[in-house]
């Protein structure tokens, strides 16, 4: 089995709905996105999955985050509340849908700050 690692970021503030804390305010991070993706399958020039496609489908997917109110884009608005494990969901079945059926998604960890991670599989 072959695995691929990408990592990207970006900006964006939330507001933790419910939250008995300071997180009940608004407040911002330079989330971190690590993608984890495994296959069994090497191409013809004996790549398993593309760095930069796997990097810039992920940027697809956060780029409607950053530099915004998470609170205010869908489904952060009202289905779901913006923590760290739910956008980790959110991006692995965004990201699951873009990627070819031989390469399967390992986990998404979302990094609100050096110290604290949360991670989303299926497994």
């Amino acid at each position: 089995m072959y695995t691929v690692t990408i990592e990207t970021e970006f900006s964006a503030a939330h507001i933790i709905r419910g939250y008995n804390g300071p997180c009940s305010r608004l407040h911002g991070h330079n989330w971190k996105v690590t993608v984890e993706a495994k296959t069994d399958v090497l191409d013809t020039i004996g790549m398993s999955l593309d760095f930069y496609v796997l990097q810039k489908k992920t940027e697809e997917i956060v780029a409607k985050f950053d530099h915004r109110d998470m609170n205010s884009i869908p489904p952060f608005d009202k289905e779901l509340n913006p923590t760290s494990e739910n956008i980790a969901r959110y991006i692995y079945d965004e990201l699951k849908k873009l990627l070819p059926p031989q390469v399967k998604l390992s986990c998404v960890a979302i990094g609100e700050t050096g110290q604290y991670t949360a991670k989303y599989s299926e497994q």
